[in-house]
C-alpha cells in the first residue's frame, strides 16, 4: 500500500494488515495530532533508511515500535514515575500480547521503545531497533537529513505534516510528558528538556551519587 501525495509516492507504505490498522486507530485516538504525525513520520524515516541500507526487517514490528514509542508521554501516564520510554514499551507489550504476537517479536518492540532515547546503542542492535531510533533521530534531530531525497521528505511531510514550530512543540510535549517525574530523567537526554524548560530543575549528578553512596571511602 503506497501513500501517494501529489503524484509523488512514499516508496514504502504502512503494512496493509489488521494489526497495523488497529495500531493506527489506537495511537490516533490516544495521542495528540503532533505526536501521532511525528510517530507516523518516524515509521517512514525508519523504513526508508532500512531500504537504503539494504536491511531486512518486519514492517509490522517497525510500525508498532514507531507508533508506540511516545505513548508514554500521554495523559494516561500523568502519575507514572517510570521513564516514559518504559511506559510506552509496556503499553506496546500489552497490546501485542492481546493480539497473540510471538513473545520474541514483542520483546523486540519493547526494546525498540525502551532504548529509543539512548544514543549510541540501538544502531548496533536488531534492525527494527536500529531503524526506529534512526527514524526518531531524523524527525527530531535532523540526523541523516541529507541522506533522504527532497522528494522523500516532501512526500512524508505532506502525508504527516511537520508544523513550522515543530522543534519547540516537540520539546514542550516532552516536558509535559515527564515534568512530573524528574527523577526518571537521570542519566538520559530527557534531563536536558527539564533543564531547558524549568529553571528550578537540578539534575542528578552521577559523580555526586557515587560520592554520597553508603560505601565507605
Amino acid at each position: 500500500m503506497l501513500a501517494t501525495i501529489e503524484k509523488v509516492p512514499i516508496p514504502i507504505g504502512v503494512p496493509d494488515s489488521r494489526l497495523a490498522r488497529e495500531i493506527t486507530e489506537l495511537v490516533r485516538d490516544t495521542e495528540t495530532p503532533l505526536l501521532f504525525h511525528h510517530s507516523s513520520r518516524v515509521y517512514y524515516w525508519g523504513a526508508l533508511t532500512g531500504r537504503r541500507r539494504g536491511l531486512r526487517f518486519d514492517p509490522e514490528l517497525l510500525y508498532a515500535g514507531a507508533m508506540f514509542h511516545d505513548i508514554g508521554l500521554t495523559p494516561a501516564y500523568a502519575r507514572s514515575q517510570e521513564r516514559f520510554e518504559v511506559d510506552g514499551a509496556n503499553a506496546a507489550r500489552d497490546f501485542l500480547k492481546s493480539r497473540s504476537i510471538a513473545e520474541r517479536d514483542i520483546e523486540t518492540v519493547w526494546t525498540v521503545i525502551a532504548l529509543h532515547t539512548t544514543p549510541g546503542i540501538p544502531a548496533h542492535m536488531h534492525p527494527v531497533i536500529a531503524l526506529v531510533t534512526a527514524g526518531v533521530e531524523m524527525d527530531v534531530l535532523g540526523l541523516a537529513y541529507s541522506e533522504f531525497t527532497e522528494a522523500e521528505r516532501a512526500a512524508v511531510t505532506h502525508a504527516h505534516p511537520r508544523p513550522g514550530r515543530f522543534k519547540e512543540e516537540i520539546i514542550q510535549a516532552f516536558h509535559d510528558g515527564f515534568h512530573h517525574r524528574p527523577d526518571s530523567t537521570f542519566g538520559t537526554v530527557n534531563a536536558d528538556v527539564l533543564a531547558d524548560k524549568d529553571p528550578a530543575f537540578v539534575p542528578a549528578n552521577f559523580c555526586r551519587v557515587i560520592r554520597n553512596s553508603a560505601w565507605p571511602g
